[in-house]
């Protein structure tokens, strides 16, 4: 969730430079170009919040999300020591020695998913609840197999505060191993500690992974 200090520091900045204003190119131009760049976050939000709510159609929210950019950043070059050994010796070792954390594992590495997407899922698993997408008005079961039979998608759906998650992408094979644990609370940190003590790769490092096996497999 996101800090209460920081959502303060929102609501505060949306008062004082957007509410009660008109969404126009003029509102657009004045958020992009304020000095105060976390501007820019409130107003991608806000932008967000309409959408969901329908009050503005598919074009507009693609429009500003495009035009309005995210606050700047400095860009922080870092190492990540992943390896196709490490990520195969950590594959292994789960799979003989603990089926519940292969599992999360094998999803995070073919669906590209964050640890705690990836434990949302397996906890809260119930493929066949009919749900509609916001924005898009599609109706459909959470889970659905995909026309080659080899790979399935599930809906997760998060969105608001947390990080975003719409879809999860995975083998058959994965699906099976879901099925067979689904339901089951696993603890975050107990599998940071696990891998820690086994020399494993951590689970953070797995989205990373599974992108350089993505870029690897297609064109960028």
């Amino acid at each position: 969730m996101a800090d209460p200090n920081t959502i303060a520091y929102y609501r505060s900045l949306f008062k004082k430079h957007l509410e009660g204003k008109t969404l126009s190119e003029e509102l657009v131009e004045y958020a992009v170009n304020h000095p105060n760049k976390w501007l820019r976050n409130v107003f991608r939000h806000h932008i967000q919040y309409l959408y969901y709510l329908r009050k503005i159609p598919p074009e507009t929210y693609g429009w500003l999300m495009e035009v309005v950019p995210s606050r700047s950043c400095k860009l922080d070059v870092r190492p990540y020591p992943i390896s196709p050994d490490e990520v195969k010796k950590t594959m292994e070792h789960l799979k003989e020695r603990h089926k519940p954390y292969y599992l999360v594992y094998r999803m995070m590495l073919e669906g590209g998913l964050r640890l705690s997407h990836a434990l949302h899922i397996i906890k809260s698993y119930d493929p066949r609840e009919i749900v509609e997408i916001p924005g898009v008005w599609l109706e459909t079961t959470r889970l659905v197999y995909l026309e080659n039979r080899d790979f399935c998608r599930y809906y997760v759906g998060i969105r608001g505060s947390q990080k975003p998650c719409e879809w999860a992408y995975f083998s058959l094979e994965t699906l099976r191993l879901l099925e067979e644990h689904a339901g089951r609370s696993i603890d975050r940190d107990s599998i940071r500690k696990y891998a820690g003590r086994h020399g494993l790769l951590k689970p953070k490092y797995m989205k990373k992974a599974a992108w350089r096996l993505m870029i690897r497999a297609m064109p960028r």
